[in-house]
């Protein structure tokens, strides 16, 4: 749901309302300044909130979502914009050349599943994976790997730890591949399917 688009609809809603309100109140049914007040204020705070009851109710019958579904999303994205807020920061204080590309793509690809969950809530369903398990590991990972890799002096176990924590990240970025491949799964879908029918014009 476009938060900033909704807001500024339900805003600019309530203060028409507001403005008209008031003037019927104060000038052709007489009430005073105070009293317009009072009835401004309370029709601009209800539109608003019908507004608001109204964009989201089409919000929700657009994704075939129940509100009751919506909230349950809507928690477990805000929990992973958190998440996805710490592996950025983490992966800023990495300094191994070897590891740049790889974390440039692995928060390519983990924007990219936030991303398109936010924009379209019920995908929610594809990715559970990703935001149940996957997700997590990856941060506590990152995380792990940024303080070893910080340290002044590394001997041959701290190596040993960073190396193998290094071949894990890189075996869960293909389970994220995958999460990402999940979430995207109908619109392969469809392009195949139009592929498919553009072949068979073509034939013809």
């Amino acid at each position: 749901m476009n938060q900033f688009v909704n807001f500024f609809i339900q805003s600019t809603t309530a203060f028409v309302s507001t403005g008209t309100i008031w003037m019927v109140s104060f000038f052709p049914l007489d009430q005073t300044y105070l009293m317009s007040s009072a009835y401004a204020l309370g029709g601009g705070a209800v539109a608003f909130a019908g507004t608001k009851a109204l964009t989201t109710h089409r919000f929700l019958k657009q994704n075939q979502l129940s509100r009751k579904e919506y909230k349950y999303i809507h928690h477990h994205l805000k929990e992973a914009d958190k998440k996805i807020k710490r592996l950025r920061k983490t992966f800023f204080t990495i300094r191994s050349v070897s590891s740049i590309k790889q974390n440039i793509e692995l928060y390519r690809v983990v924007n990219r599943i936030y991303s398109i969950t936010k924009k379209e809530p019920k995908r929610f369903y594809l990715a559970e994976q990703f935001y149940y398990s996957h997700l997590d590991s990856l941060v506590e990972l990152s995380e792990k790997y940024a303080f070893l890799a910080s340290q002044p002096k590394k001997n041959r176990e701290l190596s040993h730890s960073l190396d193998d924590t290094r071949d894990t990240i890189s075996q869960l970025s293909e389970k994220l591949e995958k999460d990402l491949h999940d979430v995207l799964s109908k619109d392969i879908s469809q392009l195949n399917f139009e592929l498919d029918v553009a072949k068979l014009s073509i034939k013809k």
